[in-house]
């Protein structure tokens, strides 16, 4: 199929409905309002298709771009495209999660993850932390550079109420996948969630709410779940 096809066809699974929920969250136009399970099943035909999801990312429609995410062959993206992606997202759900997970996927995650998150735009020092969140959930602790992890923790604990709105509840969700997902650093992702504190941010016309850092991660703890990593971080 080509993009243009798919395109056709997301048009037609739009819903004014689900339009207007996931405006709420950020969403901005063009954007036909297709739901996440109907995404789901043009995956299922697709598969894996590197052209393909760059060309429905080119789009600049959101459904296109969060699909061309769900499809995208993460080995095969370069710094270039990954670049691209980031610097002509529109929104925050397309950064915190359809870049992130493609980035984190990719042979450039970590290196990109750390550029990303020192950016002047709030947008793409989302990406930053979210590429880093979504690393530690897939990647094998031995393949983490646990010292960078730490002060990245350290970081947060220091900078996290003076961060952009938009910012930081992504980087409280860092704390909790260190916690949650790199086990040898639980102990340290606690202490420093203790220490930040509750973390506010206007989240808009949401009923969303930024959770408790160290109660989150008491909570996987509980359910002995604690460094268990992820096939995938996308969803």
């Amino acid at each position: 199929m080509t993009a243009k096809e798919i395109l056709a066809e997301l048009e037609a699974l739009g819903s004014d409905g689900y339009k207007r929920v996931i405006f709420n969250h950020g969403v901005k136009e063009p954007c036909y309002g297709v739901k996440i399970s109907e995404l789901q099943k043009i995956v299922k035909r697709i598969k894996r298709d590197y052209q393909l999801a760059l060309d429905l990312y080119d789009t600049g429609v959101y459904d296109a771009r969060y699909l061309a995410g769900l499809i995208a062959d993460d080995a095969r993206m370069t710094k270039k495209d990954l670049q691209r992606w980031v610097t002509t997202a529109n929104c925050g759900p397309l950064c915190g999660s359809t870049v992130a997970w493609v980035a984190a996927g990719s042979a450039h995650g970590w290196e990109l993850g750390l550029e990303w998150i020192d950016a002047k735009s709030p947008l793409v020092a989302k990406a930053g932390w979210s590429t880093l969140s979504s690393l530690v959930s897939i990647k094998a602790d031995a393949d983490l550079d646990l010292a960078a992890l730490k002060k990245l923790l350290q970081r947060v604990q220091k900078t996290i109420h003076q961060a952009h709105n938009d910012i930081r509840p992504t980087m409280n969700t860092f704390v909790v996948s260190v916690g949650s997902y790199v086990q040898p650093l639980t102990d340290l992702a606690l202490q420093t969630a203790e220490k930040m504190g509750p973390v506010t941010a206007d989240l808009g016309n949401t009923a969303c709410q930024i959770p408790s850092a160290a109660d989150y991660i008491r909570k996987v703890e509980k359910h002995g779940s604690l460094g268990k990593k992820r096939k995938t971080a996308k969803c």
